[in-house]
């Protein structure tokens, strides 16, 4: 498939010809930057001064890992007659896996990320001469734990990074985080951007320019948003913890997916598009200068009443309490007053339910249980948590027609924001952690009442369910000898199917493996990685 249906390519070596189009009808020029683009998945730009532009490379033959590498860091420089070189792959910078650079810390230091297997983290690279030198790992707690598609910058002058990824306490899909330097190689544990910025979509790719304040990312969820669209956020305090209402960059954003801005200058801007490249990312400029049409008016978010079932509901209302001038407790008979006092309303929970693969809101019923009583909601019903915790409900259990169930436990319920919650399909290819079953430490014997209720819940699903053919994969983390390892993954997805065949489920239905170790999710080691690794999957087969 060509990246662009009107490339056209020269005999081997040659640099690509630039390609313009007209985005708008005063005919501003968007091109593509011939030498630094491919056939491929071209993103991450990184301006690291004197004329260069450090970017990642997605699946080519050039890469470390070959045609199969998630990501190289090439470079391109930028000739005196305004032409981009042909791009360079930087070995030196790369491993066998997913890389990218995110800025200079200083002149002569690159923060990079690699991710290769289970060895995840940020490392710096000193430069000598035109070649960078690894140096160090940097300590960043809890970047081995992000997922999804990575991204980020370091901010100029080396103190603090955006990054953004899937972490624990992210909206939905990726979000946005904040990281401070506290020593030569020490950095603070990244912290969620807030709902303000991140929502149960994507936003990613953080780019923050500290001479103006502001705070560039890309969202597909942002209002507004058509595929992933450039926003634009103000810091509006001292730190980094408030920010403006995000504003979408209009100038810049397309029909496309349109990530990863760096500036060059203060008025010359480098972003990546798909907008017109069959869904592979290029890096995009405007072909002539233009005036940079940023958004200059940025207000800090309104509180509004939150929103339940389609109507706002107040947080505060007015009461006229009796309040006694003395205490109650002093001789005789007090004397009182009476006053207004604002008194907080307990608004209902309110719910995001999302296909975790389309990323799109699916209808859905609620349902929980009190005492030896069930009860059952579709998703307009208001539900209040504190009469949850007065029923004593544990859990509630979130379901949708073709969905495998996801259960919330009460602690996780949130009240001041929407409880987003992400369902798989139950269609082929597809796969589901079983994050609350557990076994006994060394071995496949199921354990808990947790455990039961969520293996519970999947069979009545499957029973409801008759058609579906499905692999359990069991996993473990790396300690031990590896062999006995995969046997015990095999014998825990052997307990799992025995669970449910005792229920009803058919036993040619379910089809088991055991991986052992080898199949890691997050790295072996911390022991929050190993807990990860130790889990019980289904993969919908048929």
């Amino acid at each position: 498939m060509m990246k662009f249906s009107n490339r056209i390519l020269r005999a081997s070596g040659l640099i690509l010809l630039a390609f313009s189009f007209s985005v708008k009808s005063n005919a501003q020029q968007i091109q593509s930057i011939s030498g630094a683009n491919s056939a491929k998945d071209d993103l991450n730009p990184v301006w690291i001064g004197n004329n260069t532009l450090l970017f990642t490379r997605a699946f080519h033959p050039e890469n470390v890992g070959g045609e199969n590498d998630p990501g190289d860091i090439w470079m391109t420089q930028k000739g005196e007659d305004g032409v981009w070189q042909e791009a360079v792959h930087r070995a030196d910078l790369s491993r066998a896996g997913y890389d990218f650079a995110l800025g200079l810390e200083n002149v002569l230091t690159l923060l990079v990320y690699h991710q290769e297997g289970s060895s995840v983290g940020l490392y710096q690279y000193s430069k000598f001469g035109s070649d960078w030198n690894f140096l160090r790992k940097v300590n960043i707690p809890g970047i081995d734990e992000l997922k999804g598609q990575v991204s980020g910058r370091v901010v100029s002058g080396g103190k603090q990074l955006f990054i953004s990824g899937i972490g624990g306490d992210s909206k939905g899909n990726e979000d946005l985080y904040f990281s401070e330097k506290t020593g030569v190689i020490d950095w603070s544990l990244p912290k969620n951007l807030g709902s303000n910025l991140n929502t149960a979509g994507q936003e990613m790719s953080p780019y923050y320019d500290p001479n103006t304040n502001k705070l560039y990312f890309s969202s597909n969820m942002l209002p507004g948003a058509n595929g992933k669209d450039i926003y634009i956020s103000k810091r509006m305090g001292d730190g980094f913890d408030s920010w403006s209402e995000p504003v979408k960059w209009e100038q810049l954003s397309s029909n496309g997916s349109d990530i990863s801005v760096t500036f060059i200058s203060p008025t010359e801007v480098i972003w990546t598009s798909t907008q017109n490249s069959d869904g592979y990312a290029d890096l995009l400029s405007f072909g002539e200068p233009v005036t940079l049409d940023i958004p200059a008016d940025f207000n800090l978010p309104i509180a509004t009443p939150v929103k339940v079932n389609g109507t706002a509901e107040e947080t505060t209302k007015t009461e006229v309490k009796i309040e006694p001038i003395y205490p109650q407790s002093a001789v005789g008979i007090p004397e009182i007053k009476l006053v207004n006092k604002e008194v907080e309303i307990e608004n209902s929970v309110s719910w995001i339910v999302i296909d975790a693969k389309n990323k799109i809101e699916v209808p859905y019923s609620l349902a929980w249980t009190t005492g030896d009583r069930s009860f059952n909601g579709d998703q307009n019903s208001s539900i209040k948590l504190s009469q949850l915790k007065e029923s004593n409900v544990s859990e509630i259990k979130v379901l949708a027609k073709g969905y495998f169930p996801s259960l919330v436990l009460i602690g996780n319920i949130k009240v001041s924001e929407p409880n987003v919650v992400l369902m798989t399909k139950a269609e082929s290819g597809n796969s589901v952690v079983l994050s609350d079953v557990s076994f006994k430490r060394g071995t496949a014997e199921l354990e808990g009442t947790e455990t039961i209720q969520s293996l519970t819940e999947i069979a009545d699903f499957l029973i409801e369910n008759p058609d579906l053919r499905l692999r359990i994969h069991g996993h473990t983390d790396n300690a031990g000898d590896p062999g006995l390892n995969k046997a015990l993954s095999l014998d825990r997805a052997s307990s799992v199917r025995a669970f449910f065949t005792e229920r009803g489920i058919p036993f040619e239905n379910l089809r088991i493996s055991g991986w052992g170790g080898t199949r890691p999710v997050a790295s072996n080691s911390t022991e929050a990685g190993r807990a990860k690794n130790r889990r019980v999957e289904l993969e919908v087969e048929q």
